[in-house]
């Protein structure tokens, strides 16, 4: 019988993840699964505690919260294999707000629906990203996205919106950082294949397809073809933003002549004229930077998913 780890944040969804811990237990043990659940209890405890139940081979190790969270046990996960650590599966039960990484990789965000996965346990081979500069000079690995300017400060106004949760807040924090960042700064995009020099207001570099819980940054990425799509939004008068974001939540923003993709397994973004904010996976990589790189590994990671149909 597999083993499974269950990594819980009690913090995610606002404290959902602690109200949901017997309940989630229960589940499991109607489904017969042999498994441990452990609570984090500080910031990166969740990488920690995979790197350990890698160690002590267990078969499957679960994120069960949110965004945060999966990415801490991505990192545990790349870590452990640098270790030449394998053999472990990593599978998510979502608590968490956005939940963007699941809901990109064909995982259910129901938690028990989620939950319910683990009794097939089938996988695929996920790629991950790596993201070089600001608090993290020596890299820190992502499995959805990265987002330089407009949508960084999205994120960062949306944690300040309390009462609001997921869509909502994001929602809410673009409407906000409207007022705030709206000015494009000029950029220097490094590709495989060309270089860029081009006032940017947003750059999102993706793995997944989806941000902010409903927000479609790159509607067709694919987390398992070696590259990683590219959204680049220009010089856009503050008038048209509302009407853009809207967009965003379609995943029409490609007919407005301000915005076009592209892709690439290796990113480097220079500030030419001030600094840039970003984050990856919703979390802040910096607030002022002015260089970032972003690269890709293909197949870096067995991940437990739904088939479609």
């Amino acid at each position: 019988m597999p083993s499974f780890k269950i990594i819980l944040n009690p913090t995610s969804g606002r404290g959902r993840g602690a109200s949901l811990y017997s309940a989630l237990s229960q589940t499991l043990t109607d489904q017969n699964l042999n498994f441990e659940i452990q609570k984090t209890e500080y910031p990166w405890h969740a990488t920690k505690i995979t790197m350990q139940a890698i160690e002590q081979g267990v078969d499957y190790v679960i994120a069960a919260g949110g965004d945060g969270t999966v990415n801490e046990v991505i990192n545990g996960f790349v870590q452990a294999q640098q270790k030449g650590l394998t053999g472990s599966a990593m599978g998510v039960i979502c608590v968490g707000q956005g939940n963007d990484f699941a809901y990109s990789m064909g995982i259910p965000t129901d938690w028990q629906a989620g939950s319910r996965l683990l009794q097939k346990c089938e996988n695929r081979k996920v790629d991950i990203g790596k993201v070089t500069g600001g608090l993290y000079p020596e890299g820190r690995y992502f499995g959805n996205g990265v987002g330089i300017g407009f949508d960084a400060v999205v994120g960062f106004e949306a944690v300040k919106l309390r009462p609001l949760r997921g869509f909502a807040a994001y929602f809410a924090g673009a409407l906000r950082t409207m007022m705030l960042y709206y000015n494009a700064p000029l950029l220097r995009i490094e590709l495989d294949d060309k270089v860029l020099e081009q006032p940017c207001l947003m750059v999102s570099i993706m793995n997944g397809y989806r941000l902010g819980g409903g927000f479609f940054m790159t509607p067709n990425s694919q987390p398992d073809d070696g590259k990683l799509d590219i959204c680049l939004v220009g010089s856009v008068k503050r008038t048209e933003l509302l009407g853009l974001i809207e967009k965003f939540t379609r995943g029409t923003q490609g007919s407005h002549p301000e915005v076009s993709f592209t892709r690439s397994s290796h990113i480097k973004v220079t500030s030419l004229d001030g600094t840039i904010p970003a984050h990856t996976d919703g979390e802040t990589l910096c607030t002022k930077e002015k260089e970032i790189l972003v690269e890709i590994t293909p197949y870096q990671l067995d991940l437990i998913y739904a088939k479609p149909g």
